[in-house]
């Protein structure tokens, strides 16, 4: 179903999170549950992974996750701001200690001037640790930026697990 990079990516997250000791979570808007799908299609994933929450919406963000209704109206769901607040909060709302968000605009639409196509936060938090927070912009289409945006994830989680 995924790619076979990205397959093995989460291979390394497995690995990485098992000799760490750490539960992963994740908080997926624009990619719709690519990561957590991802994840879950690892054969024993269940030993890093519970959960995963979806929050397409603003109010979905804010109901499961504690978003903030202040965050949306002065920065945007696509924003450094609310990546973070999605990380945080799904910490909170789970039994893990390391998480990502993902919150973008995949595309064709929903972009403005300031904010295009292509354009994704990502944020992972870890217990006792900075939450950490990147900005990409991605290329092509719906499927790319999404795909895209999966890989940068899973990246994030790999490198937030070791150190």
């Amino acid at each position: 179903m995924f790619p076979k990079h990205l397959t093995l990516l989460s291979e390394e997250l497995l690995k990485t999170c098992t000799k760490n000791k750490l539960r992963v979570t994740v908080a997926e808007s624009c990619t719709g549950g690519l990561v957590n799908a991802l994840i879950s299609s690892i054969p024993v994933a269940s030993s890093i992974f519970g959960r995963g929450f979806i929050c397409y919406s603003n109010q979905s963000k804010g109901e499961m996750l504690g978003v903030q209704a202040h965050v949306f109206m002065a920065h945007g769901a696509v924003s450094e701001i609310c990546a973070r607040a999605m990380a945080e909060g799904a910490i909170k709302r789970s039994d893990a200690n390391l998480s990502v968000s993902i919150t973008g605009i995949a595309g064709p639409g929903g972009a403005t001037e300031t904010k295009p196509v292509g354009l994704v936060h990502i944020a992972t938090a870890r217990l006792g640790r900075t939450t950490a927070h990147e900005e990409h912009f991605f290329k092509g289409d719906r499927t790319e930026v999404r795909m895209q945006a999966v890989e940068a994830a899973i990246r994030m989680l790999i490198k937030a697990a070791t150190n």
